[in-house]
């Protein structure tokens, strides 16, 4: 063999030998458990994701913090809504009930002025302006759900009644309420007076 064609046998053999030096290399590294340049790259990407997350996450923890506290301010706002609107309607029934109160004493004087009318005058100017009166008064007390409380011939009922006295009757039952010494009225299924009866012994 020539002295150039050993030269160029072992040039050919150097360039093999170069070519196979990187895939040698990472495999050891590879086997090293060592990271190559391409895994530096996927590690350095990793840790960015991770940290945009990181920055992402306190963020997003804000946000729901003051969607919280925006859905706890609703709800105690609807419930002092609610709480206020009960108030309110309270204070209103109070006020009405006070009001009927006052004016129930006006609707028994009425009563015993129209009673105490003598039969013939009944049908007199005055009489019939006392009646009118009274049943535009009783009509407007009807329209706010102003109504009395039956009394004679009904069970004696203690949350509606109040038995001033015990009489004997041949015409109820015991326990009946055989005379209605005053009227009582309720206002909207409330007690604004109680009736007060006489009841059968």
């Amino acid at each position: 063999m020539s002295t150039v064609a050993a030269e160029e046998k072992d040039k050919r053999e150097n360039e093999m030998e170069e070519q196979d030096m990187p895939q040698q290399e990472a495999a050891q590294e590879e086997a090293s458990g060592e990271p190559s340049a391409g895994d530096g790259e996927k590690t350095a990407k990793s840790e960015k994701k991770e940290k945009k997350k990181k920055k992402q996450d306190p963020l997003k923890e804000k946000v729901e913090e003051l969607e919280d506290r925006v859905k706890r301010q609703m709800a105690e706002f609807d419930n002092f809504r609610k709480r206020t609107e009960k108030e309110k309607t309270a204070m209103f029934e109070t006020g009405a009930k006070s009001v009927i109160e006052k004016i129930l004493p006006v609707v028994d004087n009425f009563e015993r002025g129209l009673a105490s009318v003598p039969e013939e005058e009944k049908d007199g100017a005055i009489a019939q302006g006392m009646q009118m009166i009274y049943k535009q008064l009783m009509t407007e007390l009807e329209n706010l759900d102003v109504k009395p409380i039956p009394a004679v011939g009904e069970e004696f009922n203690p949350e509606f009644h109040n038995a001033v006295m015990q009489t004997e009757s041949e015409e109820f039952e015991s326990g009946t309420v055989a005379q209605e010494l005053q009227k009582g009225y309720t206002y909207r299924d409330s007690v604004v007076r109680h009736s007060m009866v006489a009841v059968v012994q």
